[in-house]
């Protein structure tokens, strides 16, 4: 397995290590209940150097990015980033990610770590004839994410800077040790936050700094069990559970970062999808007592299948069983669903997360 530049710091904090997407990554450090709360309570730093970026450059890098993307490229301004998906010939998510604009003809784009191989070579495959380069610079930044409330407060005095301007999905670079840092006001948690790019040299140095300048404002170091239930109350999916190479942005709701007024890869597929598919993502939370997991049947009342959840926890914040999770008939928000646990059907509700109003 891969190591992260942050590997050793994570073995002095005693943090309980797993495989992730082939790297050895913290599941947790005190808890993930006890993780959980101080993100959305003070402020967090997680551990996300397992992501990919690639950087791709030149005349042509905007229509070649518009081509592999479902998103509209044209829309992202120097400085600014996007959410975005790739997808395949049938319409189905190779990968979702986010796409930083650097410079004029120059973009970052940001994978999941367990398909850096799997993106990097459909990029190769596809780039033939357009004026870009790609550069896969994965192996050579760090990245530690800083969640919470008071995350501003603690950026704002590790860099002796004030972000207060830095709007959500914007970034700026400074300049530490010699070295570039990218600071975004991005993240993963529903929470406020940032995340730091940075070269791999000085990413357990801006790790200690976060440690030292944290202590006063509650700060924690956060595992990826924590990180799991912060999405999952958000309703965030999760490359490989909740999307795949055989679900379309039609069936995972998310047409609302696919431009069909543009030529893509995958389009006409995923204009078939809108028009037959029956497959169709769902957020819920559960009424009877349980909680949900990855691969339970989801039913009707009568005990028939109708689909599977995808992703499921219990809910730190709201203290109930939440999921998402695909249904082949129509489902509407407030339908009453059950799930079969343990050989028993329990009764849940569809809702649009994040819960609001408890």
């Amino acid at each position: 397995m891969k190591k992260t530049p942050l590997y050793n710091q994570h073995i002095k904090l005693q943090a309980k290590m797993v495989d992730f997407g082939g790297f050895i990554m913290p599941i947790q450090y005190q808890g993930i209940s006890i993780e959980h709360q101080c993100v959305r309570n003070n402020v967090g730093i997680f551990d996300v150097s397992h992501m990919g970026e690639f950087f791709v450059s030149g005349n042509d890098s905007l229509k070649f990015l518009n081509y592999v993307c479902t998103n509209n490229i044209d829309r992202i301004k120097i400085n600014t980033a996007q959410y975005n998906c790739f997808t395949n010939n049938k319409g189905g998510i190779i990968d979702d990610l986010i796409i930083y604009r650097c410079g004029l003809n120059e973009y970052m784009l940001v994978v999941n770590a367990s398909n850096i191989e799997k993106d990097w070579n459909w990029l190769v495959k596809k780039i033939g004839n357009y004026k870009c380069e790609l550069t896969n610079e994965s192996d050579n930044i760090g990245l530690i994410s800083v969640q919470g409330p008071k995350s501003i407060d603690l950026v704002n005095k590790v860099f002796d800077k004030n972000f207060e301007h830095l709007k959500k999905f914007n970034f700026t670079e400074s300049i530490v040790m010699n070295s570039k840092i990218i600071i975004s006001n991005t993240g993963y948690t529903g929470s406020a936050g940032f995340e730091l790019y940075m070269d791999k040299e000085i990413t357990s140095k801006i790790w200690l700094d976060f440690l030292k300048n944290g202590a006063d404002l509650g700060l924690q170091p956060i595992g990826l069990g924590a990180r799991d239930t912060l999405r999952m109350e958000m309703g965030y999916c999760l490359y490989g559970n909740d999307i795949d190479d055989n679900t379309t942005p039609f069936e995972a709701n998310l047409m609302w970062i696919t431009n069909l007024k543009k030529d893509f890869i995958g389009k006409k597929m995923i204009e078939k999808s809108i028009k037959n598919s029956s497959k169709k993502m769902i957020n819920f939370k559960m009424i009877d007592r349980g909680i949900p997991r990855n691969g339970y049947e989801i039913c009707d009342k009568n005990g028939k299948k109708i689909g599977n959840v995808t992703s499921g926890t219990f809910s730190p914040t709201h203290k109930i069983g939440i999921g998402i999770g695909y249904t082949k008939n129509k489902s509407n928000i407030g339908d009453i669903i059950f799930l079969s646990i343990r050989k028993k059907l329990l009764k849940a509700k569809i809702i649009k997360l994040p819960i609001k109003n408890g």
